[in-house]
């Protein structure tokens, strides 16, 4: 008999809309292959560079998409990623549409392309898919991310300053951490 997995996102939430979000995800079996912690700093390896750059990628790839803080562990990751509309770089406000003289109306210009916003699990299963080849062609072919990945909603300023501080904290709490692992 399988084990019934609880839901992970909360039940009616659009988690494509502009918010801010508190991302975990997990090394399959807790397996330290980013790096490790020296003297209270992460040291990351090639695969743990790896994780970080496609971090820096979703940015890029999805601009949208603002990093405001990020760390690599040895077996996981945290980060806040916000979605932003405003950000997408077009050099106008999205809110607002340009208006096509041929689409009077319409409310939008038809000339430009709508830029579909990806949600926070479509946005995670790109990274954790792009770092997994990018490793696995990097020498470590067994490298598995464990299945989804926590998420919290940030409501408040608060909430925010409190992940923040722990995300910049992590590496110098390593041992104590719930993710602390020596399996290598």
């Amino acid at each position: 008999m399988l084990k019934e997995r609880k839901p992970n996102r909360m039940a009616g939430f659009d988690y494509g809309r502009d918010a801010l979000y508190f991302v975990t995800s997990c090394v399959q079996d807790r397996v330290c292959c980013f790096g490790a912690v020296s003297a209270g700093k992460m040291m990351r390896n090639r695969y743990g560079d790896i994780a970080h750059e496609q971090w820096e990628w979703l940015q890029t790839q999805y601009p949208y998409i603002v990093s405001h803080e990020f760390i690599v562990m040895p077996n996981h990751i945290h980060g806040v990623l916000e979605i932003n509309r405003d950000h997408v770089g077009t050099g106008r406000d999205l809110s607002v549409p340009e208006i096509n003289r041929d689409h009077v109306g319409t409310g939008r210009d038809l000339s430009v392309p709508e830029i579909k916003i990806k949600s926070l699990s479509e946005l995670m299963g790109a990274y954790k898919t792009t770092t997994s080849k990018k490793i696995h062609l990097s020498g470590y072919p067994e490298f598995q991310w464990q299945r989804s990945f926590h998420d919290h909603i940030i409501r408040d300023e608060k909430s925010y300053h409190n992940i923040v501080h722990y995300i910049r904290e992590n590496a110098s709490k390593w041992k104590g951490d719930k993710f602390y692992s020596i399996v290598l």
